[in-house]
């Protein structure tokens, strides 16, 4: 089974690679210790992108999730 991620959440993930990159390649480890917090940061932002992504393709079941939180 293949897991569709959602443009936006693609866009979001690939952010977060790129940053953490950029701060495997630092030798300052305060400016490091930055990038990966805003990778983690974007990491987290896919996550959410791709979850309200979902949900707008099943507005019926939306509500229903929406009554568990």
């Amino acid at each position: 089974m293949t897991v569709q991620i959602p443009q936006r959440g693609k866009e979001y993930l690939e952010t977060a690679q790129t940053l953490l990159r950029a701060a495997k390649t630092m030798t300052d480890s305060a400016i490091a210790g930055q990038l990966k917090a805003l990778a983690d940061d974007y990491q987290r932002r896919a996550e959410k992108a791709s979850h309200v992504d979902r949900m707008e393709e099943f507005p019926d079941c939306t509500e229903r999730f929406r009554d568990w939180v």
